[in-house]
């Protein structure tokens, strides 16, 4: 579920405490559920991370990136269910990796922790790095995307407009939850074709996916019903509360009040729309 503004959560609530610190080295931690995929084998890991200073961490689209001094990265993809932790995990059964540090201080490890295991844990070296997030594949940030960049995205494709959100090559960080509500804020139908956006319709867009995407932040991200994402410090996020339309099928729109909350199904997504204020 982790999405744009829950992964930047993770990264500004672990980077005070990790950045600029020394591993004494990675650990696996016991985990009975389906393995997580580690790449390359777990002796390069070891070897390549031991010893090493955590010069920055970042965020790439949905991914935390932990550069080392080295030149070397760690590129962890929460995808369905993972989190970065610094302390009190939901269960100590789906930690899965560990970072340990060589010096004193108030968290002594940064864990990664997933329920599901559906998440990765790769470390590139700066060549590598290029190759997995370089080289077009991924499309712009989506809080860096300018209106002019959205003109130019949406007029190159049919697809509707919210399959297009979906694509990490079209724009970089959107998902399913918040393409839902940047269209809702946008006014935008979302089966719309994107190459049918005027110029309005396009300016509204880019204002909606920042404006959203920037108050999930403050808020630091959705905790959905069944509880699975969590900041660092393992609170819940609450923009949850915010949701005009994810996840609200049939009651009143709360922006319009003459429509009702309907539910589509978009390339095997939910979507969720108003059908009164986005015709």
């Amino acid at each position: 579920m982790p999405e744009l503004p829950e992964v930047e959560t993770m990264v500004r609530g672990i980077r005070p405490h990790v950045e600029g610190r020394t591993l004494a080295g990675v650990r696996k931690c016991r985990c009975p559920c389906r393995p997580l995929l580690i790449e390359p084998d777990w002796r390069a890991v070891r070897r390549r991370s031991a010893g090493q200073r955590i010069s920055a961490v970042r965020r790439v689209a949905k991914r935390i990136v932990l550069e080392l001094a080295s030149g070397d990265c760690f590129v962890v993809e929460p995808r369905m269910t993972g989190l970065m932790l610094l302390a009190d995990p939901p269960d100590r059964g789906h930690l899965r990796l560990a970072w340990e540090f060589a010096d004193a201080g108030e968290f002594p490890a940064v864990w990664f922790w997933d329920r599901r295991g559906l998440g990765t844990v790769r470390l590139y070296d700066a060549e590598e790095l290029a190759a997995a997030l370089g080289n077009g594949r991924l499309g712009t940030d989506a809080l860096r995307m300018t209106e002019a960049e959205w003109r130019e995205r949406c007029a190159a494709t049919a697809r509707p407009i919210k399959v297009a959100l979906l694509d990490q090559k079209f724009v970089a960080g959107i998902g399913n939850l918040y393409a839902s509500e940047i269209l809702h804020a946008a006014g935008i139908h979302p089966a719309r074709p994107a190459n049918e956006l005027n110029p309005r319709r396009i300016r509204r867009l880019h204002r909606a996916v920042i404006d959203v995407l920037e108050a999930a932040i403050r808020h630091e991200g959705s905790t959905l019903s069944d509880g699975t994402y969590r900041n660092a410090l393992n609170a819940a996020g609450s923009y949850q509360n915010e949701h005009r339309v994810y996840g609200q099928a049939d009651r009143p729109c709360p922006t319009c009040g003459r429509g009702a909350i309907r539910r589509a199904v978009q390339a095997q997504r939910a979507t969720f729309y108003c059908a009164g204020c986005q015709r």
